[in-house]
């Protein structure tokens, strides 16, 4: 009775180990489109072996705890790809909006530069003539205007990435909450031997999108948790506990990153936000300050000329523009037409009402180098390609980024993604060896109750 028994119990392990096979099997089917899922293997293991001596019998078929399939060193990749890509992109967006303030139109500075010397040459034609001198003020305005109006544009997309800063700032630390929950989740199965591969799948998806936000590294700290912090070494995470990210005005009147009372703004080195930061704190400003050396020059130049003419009264030339600020910062922004009637526009070198002299003078500064040691046209072509260069090379960058993210996608997939083919040839062979172990189970059951009546009657 004793083998009978014995073989009863082999066959209910098997059914067990069969049947968990095909649940894991049924799981990985599932989970195809899950983000970030890995993939488990059924452990199916011989059973503990009985001695009765001189034999020794087998004990079955034992379901052991599934093996998720995964590669560490791979998923670090990804993490440090992402990272670039993030930056890329963020860099790639914010590049895209300032290109569309240099790129040629009616309206651009560029524009109105020709528009104002060609004005001052058709008047140059006929210095008395009211139409044509309110022609050249009126250009004379649109530069101005153009000056302000891309300033301004700038300053505003600016403030648009200073919310940005504050919005990822805040996702940042949504993310590493929910990382140091799922952390502790992980540790708490891990340590009592139980399978936490669904925690860990969930735990690396987080870290994955953390990854795309800001520059981070995953320490290993031991008991089956880990511990994360930026390139620096800001702590994130650590095992059950995160550490939040804070935002506070700047010195330059925007939003800096605070770790525990620390800026860390300028050790960003990737991910979105450092590609948003990149923008914000060193292309825009770059770009206005060039805007500002530009007006500098112009208006400067442009006033000298004006200063030594007479206007259509026999009156001693004025200012053209406003003067700039002190040192020219903000000299874009507030550069005006400091002259309001067409007829003070001092065309004249001499006093008298047809004399041009003063207009070649005046149309002499655009092949004047006036600021960099360059004409304003050559100096504002100058912004132009920097910014379409500029654009160039991020989005080169998220091109090749996005290649190698892809292909690293793809070597995770041939590891850790599940196939309809092979998991439905699994669902087939588990299948047949739980109906062969039920048939066992069934003949079995039916030889033990016969033993058991044989004295009966």
């Amino acid at each position: 009775m004793s083998s009978l028994f014995a073989s009863l119990s082999i066959t209910v392990h098997s059914l067990l180990a069969e049947q968990g096979a095909l649940g894991v099997t049924a799981n990985n089917v599932s989970n195809i489109n899950t983000p970030g899922f890995s993939r488990q293997r059924p452990v199916l293991l011989e059973g503990t072996a009985v001695l009765f001596d001189p034999l020794v019998l087998g004990t079955g078929v034992v379901f052991g705890q599934p093996q998720s399939l995964r590669d560490s060193i791979l998923e670090l990749r990804l993490h440090e790809e992402a990272q670039q890509q993030g930056k890329s992109d963020a860099s790639l967006q914010a590049l895209n909006q300032l290109q569309v303030l240099f790129t040629e139109n009616a309206s651009d500075i560029g524009s109105q530069l020709s528009i104002f010397f060609n004005s001052l040459n058709n008047l140059s034609s006929d210095p008395s003539s009211l139409p044509l001198r309110q022609g050249a003020l009126t250009s004379a305005t649109n530069l101005a205007s153009s000056f302000r109006s891309t300033s301004a544009q700038l300053q505003e997309q600016r403030a648009n990435l200073d919310l940005n800063v504050v919005q990822q700032t805040e996702q940042i630390n949504q993310l590493t909450r929910q990382i140091a929950v799922v952390n502790q989740q992980v540790s708490a199965l891990e340590n009592v031997g139980r399978d936490a591969s669904a925690f860990v799948d969930q735990r690396t998806q987080l870290l994955r999108q953390l990854s795309g936000l800001v520059d981070v590294r995953v320490i290993d700290s031991g008991d089956n948790s880990i511990a994360v912090t930026t390139a620096n070494g800001t702590a994130l995470v650590a095992a059950d506990r995160s550490f939040a990210l804070s935002n506070r005005l700047g010195p330059t009147g925007v939003e800096h990153i605070f770790s525990q009372g620390t800026d860390i703004t300028a050790q960003l080195v990737s991910g979105s936000l450092a590609g948003v930061l990149s923008v914000r704190d060193q292309t825009i400003p770059g770009l206005l300050a060039n805007l500002d050396t530009l007006a500098t020059g112009l208006s400067n130049a442009l006033n000298t000329s004006h200063l030594a003419g007479f206007d259509l009264n026999g009156n001693p030339g004025t200012n053209l523009f406003t003067a700039p600020p002190l040192g020219g910062v903000g000299a874009a922004g507030a550069i005006q037409v400091a002259i309001t009637d067409p007829s003070q526009i001092a065309a004249s070198s001499d006093g008298s009402a047809g004399s041009n002299g003063n207009l070649a003078s005046l149309i002499a500064v655009a092949k004047q180098q006036v600021a960099g040691g360059q004409t304003s046209t050559n100096f504002y072509s100058g912004i132009v390609f920097s910014v379409g260069s500029a654009t160039a090379n991020a989005a080169a960058e998220a091109q090749a980024s996005g290649t190698i993210l892809r292909q690293l996608e793809d070597q995770r997939g041939s590891i850790s993604g599940v196939s309809l083919d092979e998991e439905a040839s699994n669902l087939i062979r588990y299948q047949r060896a739980y109906e062969a172990s039920a048939h066992v189970f069934a003949t079995l059951s039916s030889l033990t109750e016969t033993v058991i009546n044989l004295g009966k009657g």
